[in-house]
């Protein structure tokens, strides 16, 4: 069995790096790319907090009916919260690549006195 001798990437050392390069090459791109990381990571931290209190609340049931009652609440908030996610996530990405075609120079431009007869 072969063992890689390859490097391996840090990534808490990498990704400062890529943020520059990214700020640096298209920053209209690069703050895209922040609002989407940081907006999942709160989506996250919430989804985590309200899944431990589900389960909680799982454990504190008495009966079945009452069961049922907790699990049907979580999974409809849940899935409610997952697509208000998906909506937000989708429309950011449109935004974020309409604004960075914008953005971006294509460096073909033409004038009108420039085309052969």
């Amino acid at each position: 069995m072969s063992v890689s001798n390859k490097a391996k990437i840090d990534s808490t050392v990498a990704s400062p790096a890529i943020a520059a390069a990214m700020m640096a090459i298209n920053p209209s791109a690069a703050k895209a790319w922040m609002d989407i990381s940081s907006e999942s990571a709160r989506f996250l931290t919430q989804r985590l907090q309200q899944d431990m209190e589900a389960q909680k609340a799982i454990l504190a049931c008495k009966s079945p009916k009452e069961l049922m009652d907790v699990q049907s609440a979580f999974f409809r908030s849940a899935m409610e919260q997952y697509t208000d996610y998906i909506t937000r996530f989708l429309t950011g990405m449109s935004a974020a690549a309409g604004q960075t075609a914008t953005d971006a120079p294509t460096g073909n431009a033409r004038r009108y006195d420039d085309v052969p007869i």
